[in-house]
């Protein structure tokens, strides 16, 4: 809830604090910003909305998608690599072993309908969902008892406080260095995860969709470098058997979807195999920052 996170958010007019009054969030130079009755908050200034929001179509398509199981390899390897050190009283160790008695902060930038933030979330963590879409947020909000979701645009300044996070996600979301590095705390870890270009085929190839570039790991390493180093990474896949709804959904709730026709999507899938074995596949990468 928007309770468990206000303490890490900031305005972002003046970035000075926040507090909940009521159904607003507001600071003390009077910025006043609504919360929806969903539980939510935009905190998101400015005139328009960027265009790459995800729809409602596409956030109930990834809801229904995500729900079945069908990426659970990922979510659980997320969870493992995000580790759960804090304690069921909220108690952390920074790296120097001495305890600093407060709870991990995980953020998820791009966090769509929160599934992965709230896999992550060990006893008295607390989550930030950050997503350009109200309408993903409206189930991030819901997505686990202890997430703060806020409308927010990646490419802007976050409202986040300095060095608060513990642990930044970043699953098929666009990554913005230099704030990633001002809201990660010293000895936090960021960890990305995007696809490699094996992910979903054959669909990839039958159905025409969006595929990924073999440079997408280099482009990774020029948007974060100048702030971060890679530490490690892996390579997660799995075998999926879809039948012809699920891989309307699947297609649905990706980029891809922007660019198919959907009377024209149902015909082609009618010709696949039913059912069929679509891969998953994913690099994670984990990276600190430069001190």
């Amino acid at each position: 809830m928007l309770v468990d996170a206000i303490e890490y958010l900031v305005c972002p007019v003046c970035r000075g604090d926040l507090a909940i009054e009521g159904a607003a969030v507001r600071c003390a130079r009077g910025h006043s910003f609504d919360v929806a009755r969903q539980g939510y908050v935009s905190l998101l200034t400015g005139s328009g909305v960027p265009g790459t929001a995800d729809t409602p179509a596409m956030v109930a398509a990834r809801a229904e998608f995500l729900g079945a199981g069908h990426f659970a390899s990922l979510a659980g390897r997320l969870s493992e690599l995000a580790g759960h050190r804090g304690t069921a009283g909220g108690t952390d160790r920074d790296d120097d072993g001495r305890t600093a008695g407060r709870r991990r902060v995980v953020l998820d930038a791009g966090a769509g309908t929160g599934h992965y933030l709230a896999g992550t979330l060990g006893p008295g963590d607390v989550g930030i969902a950050l997503d350009i879409s109200k309408h993903a947020l409206r189930r991030a909000a819901r997505a686990h008892p202890r997430i703060g979701a806020v409308v927010a645009d990646v490419w802007r300044p976050l409202p986040v406080r300095d060095g608060c996070a513990d642990v930044l996600l970043d699953v098929f979301a666009p990554r913005n260095g230099p704030e990633f590095a001002r809201v990660l705390r010293p000895g936090g870890v960021l960890i990305v995860v995007t696809p490699t270009p094996r992910h979903l085929a054959p669909l990839v190839e039958r159905l025409g969709l969006l595929s990924v570039d073999e440079s997408k790991s280099r482009r990774v390493e020029e948007a974060l470098g100048a702030h971060f180093t890679e530490t490690a990474h892996v390579t997660e896949e799995s075998d999926m058997l879809l039948g012809p709804k699920a891989i309307e959904t699947v297609v649905g709730m990706g980029p891809s979807a922007w660019h198919t026709d959907p009377v024209a999507l149902r015909e082609e899938i009618s010709r696949l195999p039913d059912p069929m074995t679509v891969k998953m596949s994913c690099r994670i990468s984990l990276f600190r920052k430069i001190a």
